[in-house]
């Protein structure tokens, strides 16, 4: 009897899932457990639908998490490591006078960044869901500490008056202009690339700190 082409095809699937182990199976996993939750939403990863979505069988994807709650205690984790490094490779320390050339290149490092891993920024920056907002928060205190850590020498150099006291509020505003920045990308509007948008914000941004 003929096996029809699709069951034939999603049997070979399962066949090959049997000889992949759990450990190169689990970013596999991941991989897809991230696409569900940035187009349903967290509330939708589940075992069941981690395991529909890779056409294979529920026990293969429990080999690699025990449960629901691990999977996406792990994207999490993973995610939000990549957050992390992609704040801290934007804002390396450079000379304490800092010229538009560094803004602009911190920006479009950023950008650069969030265009590689696009998924990612979606599921943890600035996602209300309850499951990330956490991660959310943890990352944007790290880049205010940051950028907090690279102006307040910036500002002495460039002789701003009271700048202890606009610290807080400068910061802010370059926080928030990098978070309008990975949004407007990711939002595909404008015909923006990393490199132009970055160079706009960057620069908008240097100028009014450098005023402030």
């Amino acid at each position: 009897m003929l096996v029809p082409m699709g069951t034939e095809q999603a049997a070979r699937t399962r066949q090959r899932a049997r000889h992949l182990g759990p450990e190169r199976r689990r970013p596999q996993v991941l991989d897809t457990a991230l696409a569900i939750a940035v187009e349903h939403g967290v509330a939708s990863v589940t075992i069941a639908a981690v395991a529909e979505r890779m056409n294979v069988t529920r026990p293969v994807v429990y080999a690699c998490f025990a449960d629901r709650v691990e999977l996406i205690r792990e994207l999490i984790r993973r995610e939000e490591g990549h957050l992390v490094d992609g704040l801290l490779e934007a804002t390396p320390r450079r000379a304490v006078d800092a010229g538009e050339t560094v803004f602009v290149e911190g920006f479009q490092a950023l950008l650069e960044i969030a265009a590689a891993r696009p998924d990612s920024w979606r599921l943890l920056y600035g996602n209300p869901d309850p499951a990330v907002a956490d991660s959310f928060g943890r990352g944007r205190k790290l880049a205010v500490r940051r950028c907090t850590q690279l102006l307040r020498p910036t500002l002495r150099a460039w002789g701003t008056e009271d700048a202890e006291r606009k610290l807080p509020i400068l910061v802010e505003q370059w926080v928030s202009a990098g978070e309008g920045a990975v949004r407007s990308l990711l939002a595909d509007e404008g015909d923006w690339t990393p490199q132009t948008l970055g160079a706009f914000v960057g620069a908008a941004v240097y100028r009014a700190l450098r005023h402030a």
